[in-house]
Formats: structure tokens, C-alpha cells, sequence
């Protein structure tokens, strides 16, 4: 019986992998294609390594420019979030009051507020300080993204014993130091799991950065992606190669980071 159950579920996790990996074959195979094979047969190999749709792809979409806005905004926002949020759930989860009860409650109703109820109001009111820019993406970015992280973050802070604040301060630490050096070490399981959350968002948003970002020259890899996709006719050979490209950085991230990734998601589910 264990033995029918274990083949019963190694050819789920077959069908699985293949659906999994049906979309990256589609997107990789017809990258090389041209557009009229595209067309003729989208799930068949290419008929050569067409390394003209990358070449034209990448000048199009001025991707060395265009990779720096995106690592630049993807990095900068998710570190502000992982700080700020931190920062804010350790004063929420110590300070138990009335007041920091209703401050948790409302970052958490905050997260049911659709973000097409306030984008117009939100970047009228930007437009009037002048921060259609990066910087003000980067402030929407901690805006939207601080809520649910620092739900996770109160939740794991309270698993942490007051008694480690109370005995670090005996030792004549302040309030930051027993945060900074002691508390938030203690948090990477959780910080983890928020940067790679926010990074997924941020790194494939198109919508906050299309209404915010209309200097030449400072869009980020999803909003140049559209160049491809026009009114009457999509370069469907160009997009693809495009996006493979575009994926690269999460690619070899990933491959770098793996072993603390799958740490300190593994350490978080232990605890």
C-alpha cells in the first residue's frame, strides 16, 4: 500500500514539475524564434538560436539603464520596508496599550484597502509635492508594503521573551541598541520571508510605477517591457527575449542566495 501511495505521489510531483516548467519552455523556446514561427507552431523547438531577438532586445529596452532603476528601487524600497516595519512591530508588540492595539489593528485593516480605490487621490496629492519621481515611488512602496510586513513581524515578536530586553538593558543597553543588536537578529527567519515577499511585488510591479514614473530614462524593467506591445501589433519575438532577460537577475539571485533563502524559511516554519 506505501508503496502504491509513494509511486502515486511521485508521479503527481512529475505532472507538477511540468506544469511548473510548461511556462519558462514557452517563454525560452520562442525567444529564439522568429515571429512568423512564433505563429506557425508556439510549442515546438526553435529551428536555430536566434541570438538577434536578445541583441535587439536588449538595445531596445536600454537594459543595462533600465536594470540599475530596478535594483536600485527594488533594493531601496524592500530595505526601508524590513527597517521601518521592524521597528514599528517591536514598539507595537512592547508597548501594550490601548493605543498600540488600535495602531496594530488599523496596519492590518490597511491591507483591505484596494490599491485602485487610492491611486488617483495618491498621486494627485504626489504630483502636488513634486515626487513623481523614484524617490516618491520608493515612499509608496514603504507605504503599501509596511502593513502585512509588519503583521508578520509582530507575530514573531511574540515569541520573544521580554526577558532578553529587560536583561540587556540591565547591562546598560538603550532601547535601540536592545532592538538593533539583539531583537532584530532574532527576526531573520521572519525577515527573510518579508524581503523575498516584497521583492517578488516590487521587482514585477507595472501599475505604481506607470502612474508615478514619466521621466525618460528612470523606468523600470516592466514599465520598458510595454514598448513591445503596441496598439495594432505585439513583437511577440522581442518580448519574450525581453522577459527572459528580465528574469536573469531573479535567476542568479536565487542561485546565490538559495542556502539562506530556504534557512530561514526552514527556521521559520520550526518556530
Amino acid at each position: 500500500m506505501a508503496r502504491k501511495w509513494n509511486v502515486r505521489t511521485e508521479v503527481l510531483g512529475v505532472l507538477l514539475g511540468i506544469l511548473w516548467i510548461a511556462p519558462f519552455y514557452l517563454m525560452f523556446a520562442n525567444s529564439f524564434k522568429t515571429k512568423k514561427e512564433i505563429f506557425s507552431n508556439t510549442v515546438s523547438l526553435p529551428e536555430g538560436l536566434n541570438i538577434a531577438n536578445y541583441t535587439e532586445a536588449f538595445r531596445e529596452l536600454d537594459f543595462l539603464n533600465t536594470l540599475m532603476n530596478s535594483l536600485f528601487i527594488t533594493i531601496a524600497s524592500v530595505s526601508l520596508i524590513v527597517v521601518c516595519s521592524a521597528m514599528a512591530a517591536y514598539s507595537l508588540s512592547r508597548a501594550k496599550s490601548r493605543l498600540s492595539t488600535v495602531l496594530l489593528l488599523t496596519f492590518i485593516a490597511a491591507m483591505l484597502i484596494p490599491f485602485q480605490s487610492v491611486m488617483i487621490p495618491l498621486v494627485t496629492v504626489f504630483g502636488q509635492f513634486e515626487m513623481l519621481n523614484r524617490a516618491g515611488l520608493i515612499f509608496m512602496y514603504l507605504g503599501f508594503g509596511a502593513s502585512l510586513s509588519i503583521f508578520l513581524y509582530h507575530g514573531a515578536l511574540n515569541n520573544i521573551s521580554r526577558s532578553l530586553d529587560e536583561a540587556a538593558t540591565v547591562d546598560g543597553a538603550n532601547r535601540f541598541q536592545v532592538f538593533w543588536y539583539i531583537i532584530f537578529p532574532m527576526l531573520k527567519p521572519i525577515t527573510v520571508t518579508v524581503a523575498i515577499l516584497n521583492i517578488i511585488w516590487i521587482w514585477n510591479d507595472y501599475l505604481l510605477p506607470s502612474l508615478v514614473i514619466n521621466t525618460p530614462g528612470s523606468e523600470t524593467i516592466p514599465l520598458k517591457m510595454f514598448f513591445f506591445f503596441g496598439e495594432y501589433t505585439t513583437q511577440w519575438h522581442l518580448a519574450l527575449a525581453g522577459l527572459a532577460l528580465a528574469i536573469l537577475p531573479v535567476i542568479i539571485f536565487y542561485f546565490f542566495a538559495q542556502r539562506a533563502i530556504i534557512k530561514g524559511v526552514s527556521d521559520g516554519a520550526v518556530k
